[in-house]
């Protein structure tokens, strides 16, 4: 959808962000925690995000995995958000609530709506109201866009309902996280593109 918007209306929008500050792991309140390790075999930390898995592509899912889930904790959730989009609030590209609380992976295009199959755990709503996976699609010419990914091992969170918000899951998190991973991905549309180190190997 974004990929309409012309050059020159992306780069002048250029300066109008978010933020990394609104993402939902800085916010206050939800707990003093340890580090999760989150990675994808994708991309590294900091690094692009292949084309496959954003709105020039398939537009899939990337695959993830993660270590050092606590063994106190009853589950995980999985939020990504773009800290670049050029909205008040970052936008939400995925939700996945009740995950298994131990060290774990994430398939490639495991990301889908619930009644479509291969999903694991409560699928929420994107910023576009839908459920599963919202690929990147910055606005062409507005410069380098950072999706945070963002893994949380809570204890005895409330229940957020079905097929909940970003606002449903930040509010039964409060208080209740033990540990958290953030993993950065970066994409943009018409600027030079460097790749840049492929991720790690995930775990047999």
């Amino acid at each position: 959808m974004l990929e309409h918007i012309p050059h020159w209306l992306g780069a002048a929008l250029k300066g109008l962000r978010a933020g990394t500050d609104k993402l939902a792991i800085v916010q206050e309140g939800l707990g003093s925690f340890a580090a999760i390790d989150l990675r994808s075999p994708a991309f590294a930390n900091g690094g692009r995000i292949p084309e496959r898995f954003t709105a020039d592509g398939a537009g899939v899912s990337p695959p993830l995995f993660w270590t050092g889930v606590p063994a106190e904790a009853t589950h995980l959730a999985l939020l990504v958000e773009d800290a670049d989009a050029p909205t008040p609030a970052p936008l939400v590209h995925a939700i996945v609530w009740g995950l298994p609380a131990e060290d774990g992976q994430l398939a490639e295009a495991a990301i889908v709506a619930d009644g479509d199959g291969g999903a694991q755990g409560d699928v929420g709503r994107n910023s576009y109201l839908r459920e599963g996976w919202l690929p990147p699609d910055p606005p062409t010419g507005h410069g380098e866009h950072r999706y945070a990914f963002q893994l949380f091992a809570l204890r005895d969170a409330s229940d957020p309902g079905a097929t909940p918000s970003r606002g449903d899951i930040v509010e039964a998190m409060r208080g209740r996280v033990l540990a958290a991973g953030l993993l950065t991905g970066t994409y943009s549309r018409g600027e030079p593109a460097n790749m840049g180190p492929v991720g790690a190997v995930a775990p047999a």
